[in-house]
């Protein structure tokens, strides 16, 4: 069932961020989920072979010898299922000399004799042996999710024997999955009108000289291989097993190993169908919310009051918002300090009550406790409010005490660390508040959040300081929000007109691409049909094959342009022309539906997505715009400095993570090339192919750079070998050739997996960590992937540190010499600024001295600048 999800589920589609693949994992954990769901067992268990020699295998060598080499992403997925299973308190029975199959026979024997009504789960067809009355095998006819049931009506319906004469049939007929031969000339009419007449192989072995022709004649010459089969494909039902039937019986999952598995695992809408599907493990566990009773307070007198006698003390916010044209709207505030609570309905407060309210929560000296400061930042300051004070965001705590974590909503932290059932902050937003919710009904819901929120403050604080995490919680990551938030509201100008014509222009592309390919191929097909492109490269074509997939063959991006290099096809030029110019075109029709009334297009940044530290840009995502095709270059055309304002300006870091690389590990070498000011890749070529700088051809330069910055990522000689298209033997030479010339690296990047491993986790430069107990792990594929994140967490962390002390820097200085400009993005290791009119040089001057000053490197921090009326203008 693990091959059949493997070959089910693309295997692009499904692999972490350090390149652990798992598409077996989720289609086999899904395929269960589903099982459990729709069957309702009350006891369940999972076999699996072991890679130790059979009975089978000691009889008969050739057993099961016809199988392809096992794909090599499919290596270590059936360790991590296991690791799922123990997860969810589902028994795994393996036994040394014998077959997942024979532990389900035995098992389903088991189970029957008891009384139970047996479901065996099988891809195997030897398991229709095991079909009673009592017994039913779920067969899967299309990948994991056709799986119906097969009684004793359906195998006679199919193979014309009953379940117990199957085995014989298989012997007859031979199995090809399992590499034993049939009797040549013997098919499954003839072998079961054989064994309805004599009943069974035995009894056809008896009355050998009664069966004429040449398929007797044939039959008498294979005996031997009948008998074999028999005994090889016959399932044993008496095994003594490591496990008994009250082991099997179906538990709630264990829900922290749950967490911490399928954050690792990345497996976010899994986890919600699981836990929908087994509810709360124990409602009786839950902490009763002991929220204080609020007041109402709109009037100024009862506001001041309440303000005063919470003087000092920090206080909980949680914002009641409702969905508006243009954002979301404010409508109410929940105040929460100690045992005191409040609610604010900022549409009945007066004209002096609004002010006081408004001075608060501008008032530095007013500390504040709100989960994602940066979202109530954004709306409150839509109604003219500016909230600063906050001395705590809940949700970036919590994401600095746990970085790999899949989500950071008040409601499941609350779950998780408190035990306490808190609605989810909208819950009553948005339409609800539109069924004419009094103000208590919004109040006593945002009270319970606000109080929620303070009491995870309370029990983040600890643990931040225990972590390490203070300085970054107050020094970077919090004010950071601040400046992000205002980058938000500031969002950046769009030439609607340009999009306008970069849409016409990709359509008019996709057009001649189409026509163009059509005319080729004599006939017109659906270019994003994977299943019409197969019988047009393969079949009409007759284009080598590219990787085998369950439905033929691949015509991913990949595929396609391995192909191209290989055969140049003219079909394929105009294939990937169309694919190119439609992903641009959805790109820019995205960028299209996101340009605000205000004709700017205002990202989000993400701060707990990524657990190196990274931000991430969402709706729209400004970080994928293409920069490498002149096509995806025009799309920064689109992007123009606004109204009011001079010029945008843009400034980066070049080779960052090198750089850190360079420092972290000390390497000489790449120190003075750093210092020399030499192209880095060249320098490392001349010394890895033994060639002078100039000698070192563009091939070589490439080669390096992919394995630079592989090596950043964790990168196996497997991945550089796909990623070069070179053999796994070419790049482990490669590889190790960079070893010897650059060893520091080499110890470096070992000794950080083994100081990760005493520790428990990585550090950036600024320290900030991220915990990676698996590293300790005996399940090596959970091993591994901790040692992939182990060693580009302290690199690419670092740089995503960097870059937000420079945004801190830059935002400081902006503000103190008291200029216009503003700061608009944050692309990877790029800021895009919007210049005032006159103070370009000043505004470069601090600029580079922010960015270059925001850390201090046994090597330089390069940063270049360029300016421009559109943001690929500004490009250097």
């Amino acid at each position: 069932m693990a091959f059949r999800a493997f070959y089910a589920l693309p295997v692009e589609n499904f692999s972490t961020d350090t390149g652990q693949h798992t598409n077996a994992v989720y289609g086999f954990t899904s395929m269960l989920i589903k099982m459990i769901e729709q069957r309702e067992p009350t006891h369940v268990a999972v076999a699996f072979d072991l890679d130790t020699p059979t009975f089978r295998t000691q009889e008969y060598a050739e057993y099961k010898g016809g199988r392809n080499k096992t794909p090599e992403e499919f290596h270590g997925q059936v360790d991590l299922i296991v690791k799922v299973m123990e997860a969810m308190q589902i028994p795994t029975v393996t036994l040394d000399g014998y077959e997942a199959d024979d532990i389900i026979a035995t098992l389903s024997s088991q189970a029957e004799d008891a009384g139970w009504e047996v479901m065996v789960v099988s891809g195997d067809r030897d398991a229709f042996q095991l079909i009673t009355d009592k017994v039913t095998v779920l067969y899967p006819k299309k990948g994991i999710s056709d799986i119906p049931p097969m009684d004793s009506a359906a195998v006679e319906a199919k193979y014309f024997v009953p379940p117990k004469r199957y085995s014989d049939l298989a012997a007859l007929v031979g199995e090809t999955a399992d590499n034993l031969p049939g009797v040549p000339g013997v098919g499954p009419k003839t072998a079961a009108k054989w064994i309805n007449l004599y009943g069974g192989v035995d009894g056809i072995l008896e009355n050998l000289d009664s069966i004429g022709g040449k398929v007797g004649e044939s039959l008498r010459a294979n005996v031997d291989s009948v008998k074999r089969n028999r005994r090889l494909n016959h399932l044993l039902r008496d095994l003594e097993l490591p496990v008994e039937l009250e082991h099997m019986v179906l538990q709630h999952p264990d829900r922290a190993a749950i967490e911490e598995l399928f954050d690792a695992l990345q497996f976010n809408t899994l986890r919600k169908r699981l836990f929908d599907l087994f509810g709360e493990e124990d409602a009786v566990r839950e902490t009763e919310v002991n929220a204080p009773a609020h007041q109402v307070v709109s009037e100024a007198a009862a506001l001041k009051e309440w303000l005063a006698e919470s003087n000092q003390l920090n206080v909980a916010l949680q914002l009641v918002a409702e969905t508006a044209e243009g954002g979301d709207d404010a409508v109410g505030l929940a105040l929460v300090a100690h045992a005191r609570a409040a609610y604010v309905p900022l549409a009945s407060l007066d004209a002096e009550a609004e002010q006081l309210l408004a001075h608060w929560l501008s008032d530095l000296d007013a500390p504040k406790i709100v989960h994602d400061f940066k979202y109530a930042y954004k709306v409150l300051s839509r109604r003219g409010f500016e909230l600063l004070g906050v001395v705590d965001d809940t949700a970036i705590s919590a994401y600095l005490i746990q970085p790999d974590r899949r989500s950071y909503e008040l409601a499941d932290l609350a779950q998780y660390h408190l035990k306490m059932s808190v609605a989810a902050p909208d819950a009553a937003a948005s339409g609800q508040l539109e069924l004419g919710l009094t103000e208590d009904d919004k109040a006593g819901p945002a009270v319970v959040q606000a109080f929620a929120a303070l009491q995870l403050s309370e029990h983040f604080a600890g643990q931040l300081v225990e972590r390490g995490a203070n300085q970054l919680m107050g020094g970077l990551d919090l004010p950071l929000s601040l400046v992000l938030a205002r980058m938000e509201l500031a969002g950046i100008a769009m030439d609607a007109g340009a999009l306008d014509r970069l849409v016409d222009d990709f359509t008019v592309t996709i057009d001649a691409a189409s026509s163009a390919a059509f005319g080729i191929i004599g006939k017109e097909i659906n270019l994003g049909s994977p299943k019409q492109l197969q019988a047009v490269l393969f079949d009409d074509l007759g284009l080598p094959k590219t990787k085998k997939i369950k439905t033929g063959y691949s015509t991913d991006a990949d595929a396609l342009n391995d192909l191209f290099a290989k055969t140049g096809n003219e079909f394929l030029v105009q294939l990937l022309t169309y694919r190119d110019a439609t992903k641009l075109r959805q790109t820019v029709e995205g960028l299209r539906k996101t340009v605000a009334d205000d004709g700017r297009i205002h990202t989000t940044y993400a701060q707990t997505v990524a657990a190196t530290g990274r931000l991430s840009s969402i709706n729209p995502n400004l970080q994928n715009i293409p920069v490498r095709s002149e096509e995806g270059r025009r799309i920064r055309e689109a992007f123009v400095v606004g109204e009011g304002y001079e010029t945008l300006l843009t400034a980066d870091y070049s080779q960052i993570e090198m750089r850190i690389m360079a420092h972290l590990s000390g390497d000489e070498g790449l120190i003075e090339a750093f210092r020399s000011g030499e192209d880095l890749h060249r320098f490392v070529g001349a010394h890895i192919f033994g060639v002078a700088p100039e000698d070192v051809t563009s091939e070589m330069r490439a080669k390096v750079k992919a394995m630079s910055y592989g090596l950043v990522y964790g990168l196996s000689s497997f991945g550089l070998s796909k990623q070069l298209n070179i053999s796994v033997d070419e790049a482990r030479t490669l590889m190790k050739d960079y070893f010897s010339r650059f060893g520091a690296v080499r110890d470096y990047l070992r000794g950080v997996v083994d100081q990760a491993r005493v520790d428990g986790f990585t550090s950036t430069i600024e320290g900030r960590r991220r915990y990676l107990p698996d590293l300790a792990s005996d399940n090596r594929q959970l091993r591994e992937m901790s040692e992939r994140a182990a060693l580009n967490a302290p690199i690419q962390g670092s740089a995503a540190d960097i870059i937000k002390k420079a945004m801190l820097g830059v935002a400081q200085e902006l503000e103190s010499q008291g200029l216009k400009s503003r700061m608009l993005l944050q692309v990877h290791d790029e800021l895009v600024l919007e210049v005032a009119p006159g103070e370009r040089e000043q505004v470069e001057k601090l600029v580079r001295a922010q960015m270059g000053g925001a850390a201090d490197l046994s090597v330089p921090l390069d940063v270049s600048v360029g300016v421009g009326a559109n943001w690929q203008e500004a490009g250097h």
